[in-house]
């Protein structure tokens, strides 16, 4: 199953497309891995979130890679119009699965190059010339 990762890094955001992640499986909201995983050598990941394959919001108070119908106020997968008003909606667990299709990421630690020059060597070399 591909993976889309989103990589925030301060202001700008990048997204990968991994095809064989199975390293991923099995880690929950807030954990970080190894950035050599999706191809960013040196640098450390931290999970934030994702969706699932239907468009359902991965939360992180729910354990597992289920989905579950919940009575949210607000947050993560709603986002109420006036106050005081609750929902019963549909969330994922906060544990990636093969049922993720996004997965959203910060950068905790940058590697040696940035990830525009690991992304597209080419276009840099075109760019400095």
């Amino acid at each position: 199953m591909a993976f889309k990762i989103v990589v925030s890094e301060k202001e700008l955001s990048y997204q990968l497309e991994v095809e064989e992640a199975k390293q991923l499986n099995g880690l929950t909201i807030g954990e970080e891995f190894d950035g050599q995983i999706v191809g960013l050598d040196g640098y450390t990941l931290k999970i934030t979130g994702g969706s699932d394959k239907n468009g359902f919001a991965m939360k992180r108070d729910v354990d597992g890679p289920r989905r579950i119908k919940s009575l949210l106020t607000g947050g993560v997968g709603y986002n109420p119009k006036v106050d005081g008003v609750k929902r019963r909606k549909t969330v994922r667990g906060n544990t990636i699965s093969e049922d993720i299709v996004q997965i959203n990421t910060i950068v905790t630690k940058a590697g040696s190059k940035s990830i525009p020059e690991i992304l597209n060597p080419e276009e840099e070399e075109e760019a400095e010339e």
